[in-house]
């Protein structure tokens, strides 16, 4: 098998090897080792020295050991260094800090552990894929606890980031009561000691019956409940209103714009668009949160003293057809979902003021991270949504089975 293996001057270097055969070994490339899973680590740090013994006997030549070694050693060391740096804070200093989801949760872990801090995070993965943390098992600041928020769970922590909620519609439409009983119940676990442009104070359009009920509604009855543990307990509460958020680690099976539009582009798919067709330009307004910038805010919000909710949106993209090479042929307009919000416009100016916080990451370095990592789960053919069938009705006693 021929494997192309990069110098760190940018030539290509062919050799024929079957000993590295399942592993393309690119040496100018070696920090994407860092984001597999260990176990896959340990087969690549496995191949790699098996490389160098072949390099150390008569089947490499000189030229090749000259290109290879360099980059092999900076391999090895990446092996050696199990987890990311963590600064050292003392005792006093030092935070312990619960974390609830591990989309944005896994983004806001890396953060807070790389800062210092005590993190526990609390999964219950009926979204969320362990994998997105696995780096840090084993740390002795890590702690990661299968547990369903709508059970108390009784442990001793400073900080709550209660991010569990499914945000994806076909998530939360596919078990509309676990989706509300997260929302709620979760909320009251966590709390309990034992318009245009939208500010704060806009509450939007509310339909309590319609299919995005028991997302809208439980995140209305959560912030209810903070607020009345606020004054009747004084329990300190931060609420964030966030936006389609979208990053490296999302299921690309999210069903939301971003996650949509990437995966159809991959695949070579139209682009599904909600609405109908109105005229030769079709326009669409997205509110974006990019994972980076949304842990950041998380983390000032979480500090601060502010109590009342706050507007964490990155960006504000208007895609109009005529600005993209997008013909009509590529684009397939779709029913808009009942009681989908038809216009959004959330102002930050309170983050920015309160919180001294604003977006940093640019649209193109989002996607460009977010479409490389749907490449890379694309390739590896990863199942990153897993939806059971739906159970059949229950057949009541005496009644006779009906045949099609």
């Amino acid at each position: 098998m021929v494997q192309s293996l990069r110098q760190e001057s940018g030539d290509v270097v062919e050799k024929s090897s079957p000993i590295c055969s399942g592993l393309a070994l690119r040496c100018a490339d070696w920090q994407v080792l860092s984001g597999l899973s260990r176990r896959k680590r340990q087969e690549s740090e496995l191949k790699v020295k098996t490389l160098i013994s072949w390099l150390a006997s008569d089947g490499g030549s000189n030229g090749l050991q000259e290109a290879l070694i360099p980059g092999i050693f900076l391999l090895i060391s990446s092996f050696s260094q199990k987890y990311p740096p963590v600064k050292f804070l003392s005792e006093k200093d030092r935070k312990r800090i619960l974390v609830r989801s591990v989309f944005v949760g896994s983004h806001l872990t890396d953060k807070v552990m790389m800062d210092g801090h005590e993190v526990t995070v609390v999964d219950n993965f009926f979204t969320g894929r362990k994998r997105n943390v696995e780096h840090w098992i084993s740390h002795e600041n890590f702690e990661l606890i299968n547990h369903d928020g709508v059970e108390p769970l009784y442990i001793e922590v400073d900080q709550i980031y209660h991010l569990a909620s499914p945000a994806s519609p076909p998530n939360y439409m596919y078990n509309p009561i676990k989706t509300l009983k997260t929302n709620t119940i979760g909320t009251l676990n966590m709390l309990d000691p034992e318009v245009h442009p939208q500010n704060e104070e806009y509450w939007g359009h509310v339909n309590p019956i319609g299919p995005r009920a028991c997302y809208d509604e439980g995140k209305r009855v959560a912030e209810t409940m903070c607020h009345a543990y606020l004054k009747q307990e004084g329990v300190e509460v931060r609420v964030a209103r966030i936006f389609n958020t979208f990053g490296s680690r999302m299921h690309m099976n999210d069903g939301r714009v971003v996650s949509n539009f990437i995966l159809q582009a991959l695949q070579g798919e139209a682009l599904t668009v909600p609405g109908e067709e109105t005229g030769a330009m079709q326009t669409i307004s997205i509110y974006l949160s990019l994972s980076r910038d949304l842990v950041n805010g998380l983390v000032s919000l979480m500090n601060s003293n502010i109590s009342s909710p706050v507007n964490l949106v990155s960006l504000s993209v208007t895609l109009e057809s005529k600005h993209y090479n997008v013909s009509r042929s590529q684009i397939q307009f779709l029913p808009e979902g009942q009681d989908d919000p038809q216009r959004r416009r959330p102002d930050i100016r309170k983050a920015k003021m309160m919180l001294g916080w604003e977006p940093v990451v640019s649209l193109e370095e989002g996607l460009n991270k977010t479409i490389q990592y749907f490449s890379w789960e694309l390739e590896h053919q990863a199942n990153n949504q897993y939806i059971p069938k739906p159970k059949a009705a229950h057949q009541k006693k005496g009644q006779p089975r009906q045949h099609n």
